[in-house]
C-alpha cells in the first residue's frame, strides 16, 4: 500500500508514502559512481551515475524502493500483487525486479531514455535474498519533463505515459487513470447548486466543490485523491515551500496505525519521503518522527567506492517555544 508522486508545479519533486505492516531497517543511501553496480544477467557498471534514495542494505548490497540519480531522474517501484508477471529465469538478458531502479538510474539521464531501455527488457522472477523473496512490483518513473509507468505484463513489460504523474498498487495503470472519469465533477471551487433549479439549495461549509472524493485507503482511492489535490497544487516559488506543500499533500494519503489491520499486524506509513531532484536533496519524515530530516547527495564524494547509508529513523525533534 503505497502512493508514489510526481510534482512539477515550480521546480521537479519526487516521492512516495511506503505503507507496511512492518520496518526491514530502511536507510537513506546514496551510491556513489565508482560503486560496481553486479547485476544477474546484465554487465556490470564499474562506473555510472549517483544515485540517493530509501534501500535496505544487505551484505553491502542497497536494495532500493525508491531513488533518484544525479541528472534528476527518478524512479519508485510499488507493490503490484495481483497483475505483475514475470518471465522465466530460465531466459537470458532479464533483470531481477529489485534491480531495476539502480540498473535504469545509474545509465539513464531522462525519463524518457529509461522507459525505452526498460519497456525492452525482460523481468524475470528472482529473489534478492531467501528471506526476502522476489516482490510483485511496478514502477512510476519521472523527471522533469516526462513521466511513465512500467508494468511487468504477460508478454513484456508496458509503458504508459503518465500525465497524472501519480500512482499507486492495484489495479493496472490505464484502470487506475480511467478511474477518473467518474470524478470529473470534482471541484476546488466553492459548490454550485447544479442539483435542481428549481430548490434554493446553498453550500454551507468551504470545500463542498469536493465532496465526493473518495476518503477511504484502498490504492484506487488513493489514486484519485492524490490526483485531486496535485493536480490542483498551487505554483511553489522557492525549494523550501515546495518541499512543504509536497508533505502537506502526501499527508493526504498517510495511513495512520490502526486504521487497516491485517492478520500480520497493522498497515501504516512507515516513511514519506519528498526529493528535489534538481538539487539531489532528499527530505523523508517517518512514523515514529513527522519532523524533517534530509540528506544531501552532493555534500558526499561521488568518487567514492562505497554506499554511504543515513538512518531512516532519527530521535524526534520539538522545536519549543518557552
Amino acid at each position: 500500500m503505497c502512493t508514489a508522486l510526481s510534482l512539477t508545479a515550480g521546480g521537479h519533486l519526487f516521492g512516495r508514502t511506503l505503507d507496511l505492516e512492518h520496518s526491514y531497517g530502511e536507510s537513506v543511501v546514496i551510491t556513489p559512481r565508482k560503486f560496481p553496480l553486479r547485476f544477474c544477467c546484465q554487465p556490470t557498471q564499474s562506473r555510472h551515475h549517483a544515485i540517493i534514495g530509501v534501500a535496505h542494505v544487505r551484505e553491502g548490497q542497497p536494495l532500493y524502493y525508491d531513488a533518484v540519480n544525479e541528472h534528476g531522474l527518478a524512479i519508485a517501484a510499488l507493490n503490484f500483487p495481483h497483475s505483475a508477471a514475470y518471465c522465466s529465469a530460465e531466459d537470458g538478458g532479464w533483470l531481477a525486479p529489485y534491480e531495476v531502479i539502480p540498473f535504469l538510474l545509474g545509465r539513464c539521464t531522462t525519463a524518457q531514455q529509461a522507459a525505452v531501455l526498460l519497456g525492452g527488457l525482460p523481468i524475470a522472477k528472482h529473489d534478492f535474498t531467501p528471506d526476502l523473496p522476489c516482490t510483485p512490483l511496478h514502477w512510476l518513473l519521472a523527471d522533469g519533463q516526462d513521466c511513465f509507468v512500467a508494468e511487468p505484463r504477460e508478454g513484456g513489460v508496458r509503458i504508459y505515459r503518465n500525465p497524472v504523474r501519480v500512482l499507486t498498487n492495484e489495479p493496472t495503470f490505464p484502470r487506475q487513470q480511467d478511474r477518473l472519469n467518474d470524478y470529473l465533477n470534482l471541484s476546488p471551487f466553492p459548490a454550485e447548486n447544479r442539483f435542481s433549479a428549481g430548490l434554493d439549495l446553498t453550500a454551507f461549509s468551504r470545500g463542498m466543490g469536493a465532496m465526493g472524493l473518495p476518503g477511504d485507503f484502498s490504492s484506487q482511492s488513493r489514486f484519485v485523491r492524490a490526483a485531486f489535490v496535485s493536480q490542483n497544487a498551487r505554483r511553489h516559488s522557492n525549494t523550501d515551500e515546495g518541499v512543504a506543500r509536497f508533505f502537506q499533500l502526501m499527508a493526504c494519503v498517510t495511513i495512520p496505525r490502526g486504521s487497516v489491520r491485517l492478520p500480520a499486524g497493522d498497515v501504516e506509513t512507515i516513511y514519506t519521503a519528498c526529493c528535489d531532484t534538481v538539487r539531489g536533496v532528499y527530505y523523508c519524515t517517518t512514523a515514529q518522527n513527522p519532523s524533517l530530516t534530509a540528506v544531501d547527495l552532493h555534500r558526499t564524494d561521488l568518487e567514492r567506492s562505497e554506499p554511504v547509508s543515513y538512518p531512516l529513523s532519527v530521535p524526534l525533534h520539538i522545536h519549543w517555544h518557552n
